[in-house]
């Protein structure tokens, strides 16, 4: 009996964990400015780039990431025929983990954990990042819409990130959809915006 107790609060730990692992909830700092009180129904647009974006082989990847979040928010990228030029650019900062343990590789973490001895049952909780990441990333997206016809910006936003996720490839595109909410009518001033990223299982 007491060997069954122990397998079935196991398995109940097992299918909590498998649910929350794959996704979690990123939190973003978010000001936008806009001169616009509406915009046209899949507003056209092309991207731009600034001479250093020109001559950086990564921006045709961010573009293609941060796509995606300009199609939700009402675009249509049009090269031949566009109303608007965007800018889009990013800068991610690496620096050590405000949660890391600076005596030694483990970092201050914790986990998910249980355990089982003699007739006693434990489980513990701790950090989501067992051992601790020791790298912590700033992460800051911008989007600048322009006009092309008047030549004049008409909405700016950024969204400023920062945590110990790795992956640009998931983090970027979650920056750019916060980024872009509340387009073309945001919120004065800064607000926060939570993504959830991943899918749950």
């Amino acid at each position: 009996m007491r060997s069954a107790r122990f397998v079935l609060v196991v398995a109940a730990a097992t299918i909590v964990l498998s649910g929350c692992a794959s996704t979690y909830t990123l939190d973003n700092q978010v000001q936008s400015f806009s001169q616009l009180s509406s915009v046209p129904a899949q507003a056209s647009y092309r991207f731009e780039r600034s001479l250093s974006q020109q001559a950086d082989p990564a921006q045709q990847a961010l573009e293609n990431l941060a796509d995606p979040s300009l199609f939700r928010a009402g675009f249509r990228r049009d090269d031949a025929a566009p109303r608007y030029g965007v800018q889009v650019s990013a800068r991610t900062v690496r620096s050590l983990s405000p949660y890391g343990d600076p005596w030694g590789p483990w970092g201050w973490g914790g986990g998910w954990g249980v355990g089982f001895h003699q007739r006693h049952f434990g489980a513990a909780f701790g950090s989501p990042w067992p051992g601790g990441d020791p790298y912590w990333f700033h992460r800051e997206v911008s989007v600048l819409v322009r006009e092309l016809a008047s030549n004049k910006v008409v909405y700016e936003t950024h969204a400023v990130n920062e945590g110990p996720w790795l992956d640009n490839r998931s983090v970027l595109p979650a920056m750019f959809d916060a980024a872009m909410q509340g387009f073309p009518t945001p919120p004065a001033g800064p607000r926060r915006v939570d993504i959830q990223v991943g899918r749950s299982s």
